[in-house]
């Protein structure tokens, strides 16, 4: 309803200012006012979408990569002058996940706030994701959460209230499952939308687990797979691979309690979570406070689907670069390590897993306690090796190795041609299988030039398997368009991207063209 006096008398105050009362940063009349006719100012709700929204379009860095840098936080937080109190145990100097409060000689308060903006698109996974995530720093203290506050900064006029209370049920309902009570919290007006919580918990002061008492000789087990980070970036710049999204928002919202009390049970001292520093920023904090030095093995680091697909591309947010500068001096490759391997361990982790160091003896039972509660990929990641300065050592074994787009390709392209053979006169295609007795010499080497066709990595696959497409529906080769059809399905092509494809043959090859295409997609 607007209310015309109200509306008079709040902008004759801006005009009179020359600032809008509301955003300093413009004049009065708004761009919304005359846009809208609604001069927010005066209470007045400018219109919003009501549709769907893809959160991680409206920020500029998604999830944990939204986190200022450690070397930058050092440079603030150095020599601030912080209370000596001795009850607190675990304070901010520590650098560990929460702060701890003794509050009795046998009970101490696990205090902990996170807040982030939007890793996944959906407003109500975000929600859980947020919770899970400001969780995760209490459990992995070893503490039992008890209580929340939410924090939200979201733009009310430019984005749906839905999308708010979507975010809101989110978080209450992950609380919930947690057993968790949020008790209240704030909310601001922001540009980009940001959510988390501060949360409190309990434990007791002899049974406090941190990043400072790994000892040589224990073996490093990490609860949840790697690669959010990259995942989430991927999905902003619309490259993410099949299922890449899915496995690491549920992965996100998971929580660490299981895992917290299976280490508990096993009689752990020493563990950190996995979160926006990446593994090695995070274990190397692990590291310096615990006067150690440790390995992990690349061979041997879960990953999210489609992980690999993207650091074969080059796919990495620019948050991986600021904890390079920040923790790269205590790395040590120890083998043969290429960039991108290093890419996935500076990589900001949103909602991650708990890195765990475990006596020998009780690794093997840990694991199957987690996989037993549902942590299916955790695993054995490294060791603690030595008293030392904190380094961390990445070994490499070989046996994972990352394919750049143009071995992908190759290798993609290799084996169609094993599978499909080649087409003679552009018609049907041998169908013979690579190994069959007296394959003739052209087939072979045409099947060589197939794979030398992958050679340029100037394109991208998705690109490549376009144009795969529109040179099969112009050589009307049946089994190479139902081929091809059924890849580009698989790597996430919409039918009108498929059938665009075709069109621009169609455009060259003229009727008889089309009326193939038409006949071979019915077919298919």
């Amino acid at each position: 309803m607007k209310n015309l006096e109200n509306r008079k008398r709040v902008m004759a105050r801006s005009m009179r200012l020359g600032h809008c009362i509301c955003n300093a940063k413009k004049s009065c009349p708004c761009d919304v006012f005359l846009e809208q006719d609604l001069c927010p100012c005066a209470g007045e709700s400018p219109k919003t979408a009501t549709g769907p929204v893809r959160l991680t379009r409206l920020v500029e860095r998604a999830g944990c990569a939204s986190k200022i840098d450690k070397a930058t936080l050092d440079r603030v937080l150095r020599n601030l002058p912080f209370l000596d109190d001795p009850d607190v145990l675990v304070g901010a100097p520590a650098g560990d996940d929460a702060g701890v409060y003794r509050i009795r000689d046998d009970l101490a308060l696990v205090q902990t706030v996170d807040v982030f903006s939007p890793s996944t698109d959906d407003p109500y996974t975000f929600g859980q994701i947020a919770a899970a995530n400001s969780l995760s720093d209490v459990y992995a203290m070893g503490g039992r959460p008890i209580t929340a506050l939410s924090i939200v900064g979201f733009p009310v006029h430019s984005v749906g209230e839905n999308v708010l209370r979507e975010i809101l049920r989110g978080g209450v309902d992950k609380m919930n499952e947690a057993g968790v009570s949020v008790v209240g919290g704030h909310s601001i007006q922001d540009a980009e939308i940001k959510a988390g919580f501060a949360v409190t918990g309990l434990v007791r002061p002899d049974r406090i687990v941190t990043n400072a008492k790994a000892r040589a000789g224990q073996d490093l087990i990490l609860t949840k797979p790697l690669g959010t980070g990259i995942v989430s970036f991927a999905a902003q710049i619309g490259r993410a691979p099949n299922g890449s999204v899915e496995a690491a928002a549920q992965s996100m919202a998971a929580l660490n309690a299981a895992a917290s009390k299976a280490m508990i049970e096993c009689g752990v001292e020493a563990c950190t979570d996995v979160t926006g520093f990446g593994l090695i920023g995070h274990l190397g904090a692990m590291a310096a406070a615990s006067g150690v030095e440790v390995e992990i093995v690349w061979d041997d680091l879960p990953l999210l689907p489609g992980v690999l697909e993207c650091l074969g591309q080059g796919i990495a947010s620019g948050a991986v670069e600021r904890n390079r500068e920040s923790f790269g001096a205590c790395v040590v490759a120890a083998d043969p390590i290429e960039p991108a391997m290093l890419d996935l361990g500076f990589d900001p982790q949103t909602s991650g897993g708990l890195l765990i160091a475990v006596s020998p003896t009780q690794s093997k039972g840990l694991l199957e306690r987690l996989h037993a509660s549902g942590a299916a990929q955790a695993a054995m990641v490294g060791r603690v090796v030595k008293v030392g300065a904190g380094c961390v050592f990445i070994r490499n074994h070989g046996r994972r190795p990352i394919l750049t787009v143009h071995e992908r390709n190759t290798q993609e392209l290799s084996q169609e041609a094993d599978e499909m053979g080649c087409c003679e006169n552009g018609h049907e295609a041998a169908g013979r299988p690579s190994n069959e007795v007296g394959v003739a010499a052209a087939e072979r080497k045409f099947q060589e030039f197939l794979r030398a066709t992958g050679a340029s990595d100037a394109l991208d696959a998705k690109t490549k398997q376009a144009v795969a497409i529109a040179l099969s529906v112009l050589a009307r080769c049946e089994p190479c368009v139902k081929t091809h059809i059924k890849k580009a399905l698989a790597m996430g092509f919409s039918q009108e991207e498929i059938d665009e494809a075709a069109w621009m043959a169609i455009g060259f090859g003229g009727s008889p063209t089309m009326v193939f295409y038409k006949n071979a997609r019915n077919l298919g």
